[in-house]
């Protein structure tokens, strides 16, 4: 914005100032030429007067031109200058101003007793044009300068409304990457400080909703649990032990499933998870260790010096480096070497999964896709739970052949 902004008011001011500069620049040449032309008849007018009288001489010498006079009888004083057309019509009692090579002449009649003279000044064009250049040269840097003044007023106003456009950016994508507590600062021209106070109003609303589901994870595990009780309550007395045990497990398995549908309600409507994801990695890799030395694999890992936060809790990023894993014993071959690597990322950290067996199709990034025979669920696994912070996950093949899954999560 604040590019198209400076080009618009640059070609505004630009296309302002031509209207304006170059009438100006011609009225400024068009002076400039009546001024020597005005000065040119001026001193022909005075000479005229001295035409016929023993001052003519003297009249001539104070003229700082070259002035020819040509006399009734043929003859010429002054400086040497031919008999053109334009002389034998001013010769006719009517002055005239003709082009001559190198400037201009200006021909003024006299009256003489010995009939009508003429007088000729010659203007060259260095003065019909004499400080023109100069005031043409002040016009244009006037004019640059004109320019760049509004080029920086445009780019400090378009300043003003893409700070706080800008800021309206980053809340929102703080707020679509699960950190509900972000609000923008209302600021800048009335229309943006309005689109910030209802991105705040929106923020606040979703934080409402989110606080009403929690209250009603929590009044909904309470109304579950009740007949659940009563369930196995009347399953306990039952008179017939295998149909009592019967009963009693699919009570048992129901109970599991409604906790399991209870905890994952809570985990969606809980605040914004973090945790140490080179601890989480660490821990992990060592728990898949033990089965990668039973199967003679080679095992690198590179994790950072320090801690590494994320914005995944350690339950999720635990079950996200199990799925990658899982994967890696699951369809490669026993013996096939993998390498874990955690790495600092501009927006967070970087979890890279590779292996040296026969690689798979980028397809298996969508849910329920296999290449053998699996649930395909662990790739979606991964990505939902990058996703989840803000992050994405990629597939590629190496240089040397198998597979690279790459998984960056955004910081806590």
């Amino acid at each position: 914005m604040r590019r198209w902004l400076a080009l618009l008011v640059a070609a505004t001011t630009s296309l302002v100032l031509i209207a304006l500069l170059v009438p100006m620049a011609l009225l400024i040449r068009a002076v400039a030429e009546n001024g020597a032309m005005g000065r040119a008849t001026a001193a022909a007018e005075s000479v005229a007067v001295a035409v016929g009288t023993p001052d003519l001489e003297l009249a001539m010498a104070q003229v700082s031109r070259p002035v020819t006079v040509f006399l009734p009888d043929g003859r010429t004083a002054g400086a040497a200058a031919a008999r053109t057309d334009a002389v034998r019509l001013a010769a006719t009692g009517r002055s005239v101003t003709a082009v001559a090579s190198g400037g201009r002449e200006v021909l003024v009649s006299a009256q003489s007793s010995g009939g009508t003279a003429v007088i000729r000044v010659f203007v060259p064009d260095a003065e019909l044009t004499k400080g023109v250049r100069e005031a043409w040269l002040g016009l244009l840097v006037l004019g640059i300068v004109l320019v760049v003044l509004g080029i920086v007023l445009a780019d400090r106003l378009a300043l003003a409304v893409t700070r706080p456009v800008d800021g309206l950016a980053r809340v929102s994508h703080r707020l679509a990457g699960g950190d509900l507590t972000a609000r923008a600062e209302p600021g800048g021209p009335p229309e943006v400080r309005s689109v910030a106070l209802a991105l705040n109003h929106l923020a606040g609303r979703i934080d409402e909703l989110l606080v009403a589901e929690r209250e009603s994870v929590a009044d909904l595990s309470h109304r579950l649990r009740t007949p659940l009780t009563g369930l196995r309550l009347d399953a306990e007395s039952l008179r017939d032990p295998e149909e009592a045990a019967r009963v009693q497990a699919r009570v048992d398995a129901l109970e599991r499933a409604v906790s399991a549908v209870i905890t994952e309600a809570r985990r969606r409507s809980a605040g914004r998870a973090s945790c140490d994801a080179a601890a989480v990695v660490g821990e992990r890799v060592r728990f898949w260790s033990v089965l990668a030395e039973d199967q003679c694999r080679e095992l690198s890992i590179s994790l950072p010096d320090g801690p590494l936060p994320v914005a995944v809790s350690a339950q999720e990023l635990a079950a996200c480096v199990d799925a990658l894993l899982g994967n890696v014993f699951a369809h490669t071959p026993e013996g096939a070497s993998m390498a874990v690597r955690l790495t600092p990322h501009p927006s967070g950290a970087v979890l890279a999964v590779e292996d040296s067996g026969p690689g798979f199709d980028p397809e298996l990034l969508e849910r329920g896709n296999s290449g053998g025979g699996s649930t395909g669920l662990g790739l979606d696994i991964a990505r939902r739970t990058a996703e989840s912070s803000g992050g994405h996950l990629a597939v590629s093949t190496p240089e040397g052949g198998g597979a690279r899954v790459e998984v960056v999560f955004t910081t806590a």
